[in-house]
């Protein structure tokens, strides 16, 4: 079975995996192949930025990239030789998982698969839940109307993150098949050498956010209010670290505001670092967001042992539960405050709680576990 994997930001050498849409395609590509599947990554760049030709991985899956003028950036123009490659290479045996959520690539690709009867699966990695469409209403439900509804309506089916999100789906009045699949990690991404919390008496409990800087979508700005009603009494540091999306500026002048910026460092994205290496040098890892398709972020922190703060909208939510590594709380002001307190209040068992969450990652979040759940969904869904 040839199963492609369509993200048109995709780094055309399998290298640059720096976002979290790329690593998971990354992840269950490469647990497909392990699983016997033929697998091929489609993106699209610059012509400049490589050679168009296929691109075997270590991995074992192949990369075509496609030249665009438009790059890697959202555009309705598909690549001419992506066409090309679709139309002469791809069948009705075929299957195409488009990875995207909102994006004007992927609309276009969904209907010329249409046309040359090509089933495909859509995979947004976010949820269409009510909290991304609060943010610029005016632009999303025009598109959701004429293109994005569309696109889910003639998708083989949708594959979801998390089992809850299948709900969104509905409620938008979708009712093609919806399946879930977490995101998940290979062995060979956990440290050899975990370093302890290193948690003393006089030192301050270090919390860490590990993400894009987009205020709004991960739940920043509740975050840092939450932070500043303990602050005061309690001896503890914030770090924010990731690429700006804009709202940097913004979210240290609302730390200012706070009286708490002496509390909280801003910090730029190390891209050379693995995440996992950077979490260790914290002892609670914070993913407060209003939406969050699964949380990346909160894997790598159960790997290396880290008790987590967590929304309880993301995809990963219900395994943190099942762990018992970290608290679970709406993303709200009163809710997060609680949660930081409540985490505060357990430091004597946050060892025992870390240990658990690495144990259930191992058994239940491998990827190569979830491939092959997600070889037999494909299997059906082609036959």
């Amino acid at each position: 079975m040839n199963i492609y994997l369509y993200l048109k930001h995709f780094d055309p050498y399998g290298e640059k995996l720096n976002d979290g849409t790329s690593r998971a395609v990354h992840g269950l590509a490469s647990g497909l192949v392990n699983c016997g599947a033929k697998v091929t990554i489609l993106c699209e760049h610059q012509p400049s930025t490589f050679a168009e030709t296929a691109y075997v991985t270590k991995a074992g899956y192949e990369i075509r990239c496609f030249a665009n003028p438009h790059g890697s950036s959202p555009s309705f123009k598909l690549a001419k030789g992506l066409q090309n490659f679709v139309r002469n290479s791809l069948d009705s045996h075929s299957l195409v998982v488009l990875n995207g959520l909102f994006h004007a690539s992927v609309y276009s690709l969904s209907r010329f698969l249409n046309k040359y009867k090509i089933p495909y699966i859509l995979a947004p990695h976010n949820p269409y839940s009510p909290a991304i469409f609060n943010k610029n209403p005016h632009l999303k439900w025009p598109y959701w109307h004429i293109f994005e509804k569309t696109l889910l309506r003639k998708a083989q089916a949708i594959q979801v993150l998390d089992s809850r999100q299948s709900q969104f789906i509905k409620e938008l009045d979708i009712s093609v098949p919806v399946f879930s699949l977490p995101n998940g990690f290979a062995l060979h991404e956990i440290p050899k050498d975990i370093a302890p919390s290193n948690l003393t008496a006089n030192s301050p409990v270090k919390f860490l956010f590990f993400g894009r800087l987009d205020a709004y979508n991960k739940g920043l700005d509740i975050l840092l209010t939450a932070f500043a009603n303990i602050a005061q009494t309690e001896n503890i540091h914030l770090t924010i670290q990731g690429p700006d999306q804009g709202d940097k500026q913004n979210l240290q002048t609302q730390a200012a505001k706070l009286n708490i910026s002496h509390q909280v460092s801003f910090i730029d994205p190390d891209f050379e670092t693995p995440p996992a290496v950077i979490m260790q040098n914290y002892q609670v890892i914070c993913i407060p967001s209003r939406f969050e398709g699964f949380s990346l972020a909160a894997l790598e922190a159960m790997l290396v042992e880290r008790v987590l703060l967590i929304s309880d909208v993301a995809g990963i939510a219900p395994h943190i539960e099942a762990s018992g590594c970290g608290v679970v709380v709406a993303p709200e002001v009163s809710a997060m405050t609680l949660g930081i307190k409540n985490l505060l209040q357990r430091r004597s068992q946050w060892t025992e709680m870390g240990l658990s969450g690495k144990h259930y990652a191992l058994e239940h979040l491998q990827w190569d576990k979830i491939a092959s759940v997600a070889l037999q969904k494909y299997q059906q869904l082609v036959a």
